[in-house]
């Protein structure tokens, strides 16, 4: 866990990233869960190594300029996630410059916490996919990827030989393939019955399940680890909560927000490795980091919790 020097040392080191100076960003406190509980984590199925179960997005939230400002505050949301046990990153060369500012942050941690590094290759062709995927990891401050996925199944066959490859040498530890497109589950339900995939990426919350019907059906069946994007669907489940009083069952799960009831709503599900949340706000981030911890929901509390969201 980070402490309180670390962060202010953090924040002191950012402008000169950008060669500006920042305002200095206030002093971040790890969740009060994690200085008791251990992180809830998860197995890869195809190593058994652990994950916890809480990682963070990048899409949209870490899409800017380097500017002093933006360096400083993103260095303080990265803290809050370490602080409280994280470490998947999730990125891709199709978030605009959320690459390079997940690399500017780390490059500037000393010693830099443990970080499961995760991107995409989102481009055509054998060349322009392995220059992506190198570019990709100099913009991330990363020698090598844990996990490279490919991106929305764009030119799969031709990327997915490359991976293959590059597992085979070392050069990435796992590989996958993503997509956010409902009208792409046929696809990718096809690719996973045949291919030898550590990971598969989607869309999966309280208002969109139809990954249920197959696709955490068959990854649970073919051993492949799901990484659950969108988890409140673009912020809609949020609209929905507004104002309303959590139901009981949150307390028996020990959630104090909506947030934290969708993220361990999704994580009750046996299927779901990790939820990558994002976030550019560090008390949003702070909130996320709780469902790291604490009791998971059986069924009967999941099908309480999916009542009572649906009652609303």
């Amino acid at each position: 866990m980070l402490n309180r020097r670390q962060i202010l040392q953090l924040a002191a080191a950012l402008p000169l990233l950008s060669g500006g100076t920042a305002r200095a960003a206030a002093p971040v406190p790890a969740a009060a869960a994690a200085t008791t509980d251990a992180v809830n984590t998860r197995p890869i199925p195809s190593s058994g190594e652990l994950l916890p179960v809480i990682g963070m997005g990048t899409s949209q939230t870490f899409d800017v300029a380097a500017s002093p400002e933006a360096l400083a505050e993103l260095g303080a949301v990265l803290q809050a996630f370490f602080a409280a046990g994280g470490q998947v990153i999730d990125s891709s060369p199709m978030y605009g410059e959320a690459e390079s500012r997940v690399g500017d942050v780390l490059r500037s941690l000393s010693p830099r916490p443990p970080v499961f590094a995760a991107t995409k290759v989102w481009t055509t062709g054998r060349e322009e996919g392995i220059a992506q995927m190198q570019t990709s990891a100099q913009r991330m401050a990363v020698e090598r990827f844990d996990l490279i996925a490919i991106h929305n199944l764009q030119d799969w066959r031709t990327h997915l030989a490359t991976l293959k490859q590059w597992k085979a040498e070392g050069k990435v530890r796992y590989i996958g393939i993503t997509t956010s497109h409902g009208r792409n589950h046929e696809e990718l339900l096809e690719i996973m019955r045949r291919e030898p995939l550590d990971f598969v990426q989607f869309s999966y919350n309280l208002e969109d399940r139809v990954a249920e019907q197959a696709l955490l059906p068959l990854a649970q069946e073919r051993g492949i680890a799901t990484m659950i994007n969108r988890p409140y669907q673009r912020g809609s489940l949020f609209a929905k909560t507004r104002d309303q009083a959590l139901p009981d069952v949150a307390g028996e799960l020990g959630c104090s927000s909506w947030g934290q009831f969708f993220l361990k709503w999704i994580l009750g599900h046996p299927a779901v490795t990790s939820v990558i949340p994002a976030t550019s706000k560090v008390h949003h981030m702070q909130d996320n980091m709780q469902a790291n911890f604490g009791p998971l929901p059986d069924g009967r509390q999941r099908a309480e919790m999916m009542r009572a969201f649906t009652a609303l």
